[in-house]
């Protein structure tokens, strides 16, 4: 075979999570279940690959390896790595797009690794809410069993809707937000967003009963659900707290009697910062409610109320979707951990 036909059909990507040799091993198979490559065909040597695909030798070394351990690949001795077989079984291979990283993110993804295994491979990007580099990355597609994405954008969000509306619809599964624009069935495991912080505020009634006034901070330019304002703020109505919304944390002018919600960590720390400067005590005389679950919550000063998203159960979800191919819209479970910061 000859070689640019090879390297027309097998690439390897550097932002990808998953290890290049995988990359490597899958492209060949998908190359092969395509019938882009036949039994007999003589692959690349060791020293093509690592010059055409910027890989290290012991990685292209690896793939091979991999290929041979399965049955594919047979080397011989002085010619070369030739396919012995094209009747192939290729595992599913998973698209997953993530808005940011972060712990809970991470939860989630090695969580669905777990429950996944080791035999399909999941490339793993993230595209930090960025409408333009989602695209770039959702445009290097290659033969994808399922795409997760988590759609959250700053902006251009039609433009990313409608872009995700382009994937075949039984490959597609979204994480965390509904899309109303979307056509044809597809899996959907979402937050009720307005719904759950309402829930969730009443669960912890009794300990706010303490507090006269209840203060959001969500930034003005958020991709975060407007759904969060509304449960904010039809909970305070409802039992009759004085509320506010406030776009930064340097607008909070701190007063007992007052009760914190921050959405982003970064807004929690700087909270943290200014309470510990203050005369107030954490818990008495203010109060804080962190979204996100996170282990280090549990003892940041004396223990961070927390109200989050199941993710353990998100990737359980996820993985029902992949393995057994079937679409479902699941509403997740969204959790109160009351702590001595409430």
């Amino acid at each position: 075979m000859n070689n640019s036909i090879f390297f027309d059909h097998i690439r390897v990507d550097r932002y990808s999570s998953t290890p290049k040799y995988l990359q490597l091993a899958y492209a060949i198979l998908s190359a092969i279940k395509e019938g882009k490559f036949q039994k007999d065909n003589v692959l690349p040597s060791l020293n093509e690959l690592t010059n055409h695909l910027e890989i290290s030798r012991e990685t292209a070394d690896r793939g091979y390896k991999y290929l041979r351990y399965l049955g594919i690949l047979k080397a011989v001795p002085g010619k070369g790595h030739f396919i012995s077989t094209v009747e192939v079984n290729t595992p599913g291979r998973i698209c997953l797009l993530v808005n940011k990283i972060s712990e809970e993110k991470s939860l989630f993804y090695h969580e669905l690794v777990k429950l996944l295994g080791s035999n399909v491979p999941i490339d793993f990007y993230v595209y930090n809410n960025d409408f333009f580099l989602f695209k770039r990355l959702l445009n290097q597609r290659q033969d994808y069993s399922h795409y997760v994405i988590l759609p959250h954008f700053f902006d251009n969000e039609e433009a990313a809707e409608a872009l995700i509306d382009s994937l075949p619809k039984e490959k597609l599964i979204l994480l965390d937000k509904r899309l109303k624009r979307l056509k044809g069935n597809h899996s959907t495991i979402y937050e009720d967003f307005e719904g759950d912080i309402y829930r969730a505020l009443e669960q912890a009634l009794p300990v706010l009963e303490k507090y006269h006034t209840l203060k959001l901070i969500f930034h003005r330019k958020s991709y975060l659900p407007i759904e969060i304002k509304r449960g904010f703020s039809k909970f305070c109505q409802q039992y009759a707290f004085e509320r506010d919304i406030l776009d930064k944390v340097d607008q909070v002018q701190l007063s007992k009697g007052e009760v914190y919600i921050c959405v982003n960590d970064d807004d929690l720390v700087n909270l943290l910062d200014r309470i510990s400067a203050s005369s107030f005590s954490l818990g008495t005389d203010l109060g804080i409610i962190s979204y996100n679950e996170a282990p280090l919550k549990k003892y940041i000063a004396g223990g961070i109320t927390t109200i989050s998203t199941d993710y353990k159960q998100m990737a359980t979800l996820t993985s029902e979707s992949i393995k057994e191919n079937i679409e479902q819209q699941v509403a997740l479970n969204f959790c109160l951990q009351l702590r001595a910061s409430l």
